[in-house]
């Protein structure tokens, strides 16, 4: 039947009926199939070339690779001719799904020296694939083969190199690849300059990276939001938020239009830097064109106001979010709790922590931490160890930095028996002290314990390392205040 659709040009039609019988007799069985297409084919004028083709789509098409791949040699074995078609569904497969490029380019060598005609775009594509993974040795073997099968490497075939060592920082060879695609006649375009400017920046040589914008201009290229974007995100990394600004009017000047990553970047870099008006402003100017901001646009704003102390407008934003029914995340939520904690605001801080909770957002140790300081810091030390019940009933082992806090706490209000207590609950729960903690008790020894040697217990602060150094220091200071 595959032979008759075949000679009467219904090749598809043969592939359906072919998967059938493959999906019957299931994978590693193309030697069978393979026979039995030979033993059916009734003389040598049949077009037996085209079921053959069809069974190395059928074997594919049904995820059995290997057995097409199998099927490809067995029609070179018994030199039929190049199946194109099928050939062509392999390498696509390989280069698109296959875990291994290298794989694919041993399988496209083989099938090129059977005389399949050479494609640039596989070449491309296998380069692409190689420089994803970082393999850019592998990458450049296949860039040097494609002159040995009377093919020109393309613009497509540069960039993919250039991209890929400038992701890898490797800069000079990128250079050297944008020297030699000139050299060979190939002009370079937007890509080119993009690859490299992103290089440049994240390495931090701005200065280099503005440089090559200007050539790029020079040449008459007109660059894109993705290089505007690049850029603007190298200076607000280095901390030249001017520099940045002034980019980003020039790409408005030049009608490029800004998209929300870039926006984002540019708020990041405002708030990082302090001019939250400004960042405020580039908000409203984002509603007027239309744009919504997305989570990480009001986060970014909210807690640059925190940061800066302004909880007001934080609020402010806080509602404008809300009415865009966007909920505030884990980020959005800290933010908060620190700027109140700055501002001596504990109560509406532990207020946004209950708030955290009932969203089903679950604190870290970072929050209850932060919290539990400033409380303790305030003199609200039963505040503090409130918040650790807290933080222990919703299944969290407090950390080294939660006991210091609450240990700082006792011992400035000369609480030290109970700071003692709490060292050794502390080291029952395995949490291991640190130079910090000892040096906290330590001094609060030192405070309210009256001793001639307490002058020398101050001197060994900073060396008490481990808690037998610490009850050694403190036993000695308890014997000599007895005597």
């Amino acid at each position: 039947m595959s032979h008759f659709l075949c000679t009467n040009h219904m090749p598809y039609e043969a592939q359906m009926l072919l998967q059938t019988v493959v999906s019957r007799r299931g994978k590693d069985s193309v030697d069978s199939v393979f026979a039995a297409i030979l033993d059916t084919q009734k003389d040598t004028s049949e077009p037996i070339f085209c079921v053959l083709n069809v069974l190395v789509i059928a074997y594919l098409e049904l995820g059995f690779v290997s057995d097409a791949i199998q099927c490809f040699r067995l029609i070179r074995a018994n030199k039929f001719g190049v199946p194109i078609q099928g050939c062509t569904k392999i390498i696509e497969y390989l280069v698109k799904f296959g875990s291994s490029p290298c794989e694919a380019w041993e399988l496209y060598k083989e099938v090129l020296e059977c005389g399949y005609p050479p494609r640039l775009h596989f070449f491309n594509s296998l380069m692409h694939k190689l420089c994803k993974r970082g393999e850019l040795r592998e990458a450049r073997c296949i860039f040097e083969e494609i002159g040995r099968w009377g093919l020109r490497p393309n613009a497509i075939s540069f960039n993919t190199l250039i991209n890929g060592h400038s992701k890898l920082g490797d800069l000079d060879e990128g250079f050297w690849l944008k020297k030699a695609m000139e050299g060979n006649g190939v002009v370079c375009d937007v890509y080119t300059y993009s690859a490299l400017i992103h290089g440049l920046c994240k390495e931090g040589r701005i200065d280099d990276a503005n440089q090559l914008f200007d050539e790029m201009c020079t040449t008459g290229l007109m660059p894109n939001d993705v290089i505007f974007t690049t850029l603007i995100s190298g200076y607000c990394k280095n901390g030249c938020i001017i520099h940045a600004l002034e980019i980003y009017h020039r790409m408005l000047r030049q009608g490029v239009e800004p998209d929300l990553v870039m926006y984002n970047i540019l708020m990041s870099g405002l708030c990082s830097n302090g001019k939250l008006q400004d960042a405020r402003n580039l908000l409203s100017e984002m509603t007027k064109k239309g744009m919504k901001p997305d989570k990480y646009t009001y986060t970014t704003i909210i807690s640059g106001f925190c940061q800066e102390g302004d909880m007001d407008a934080a609020k402010e934003i806080n509602k404008a979010m809300l009415l865009e029914g966007i909920e505030f995340d884990h980020v959005a939520y800290t933010a908060f709790i620190s700027g109140f904690c700055r501002k001596g605001q504990l109560s509406d801080a532990e207020r946004v922590l209950q708030e955290m909770i009932n969203a089903g957002i679950k604190p870290d140790d970072a929050e209850f931490t932060m919290i539990i300081d400033a409380f303790c810091k305030k003199g609200n030390v039963k505040m503090g160890f409130k918040l650790l019940k807290d933080l222990q009933r919703h299944g969290r082992l407090p950390n080294v930095i939660t006991y210091n806090a609450l240990l700082n706490g006792l011992c400035k209000r000369g609480q030290m028996k109970n700071a003692n207590m709490l060292l050794h609950s502390m080291l029952n729960l395995g949490v291991e002290p640190n130079d910090i903690t000892f040096n906290i008790l330590l001094e609060g020894h030192c405070t309210y314990l009256s001793n001639e040697n307490v002058e020398k217990l101050r001197q060994e602060k900073g060396l008490i390392l481990d808690y037998a150094s610490y009850t050694a220091a403190i036993e000695s200071l308890g014997k000599t205040s007895r005597q």
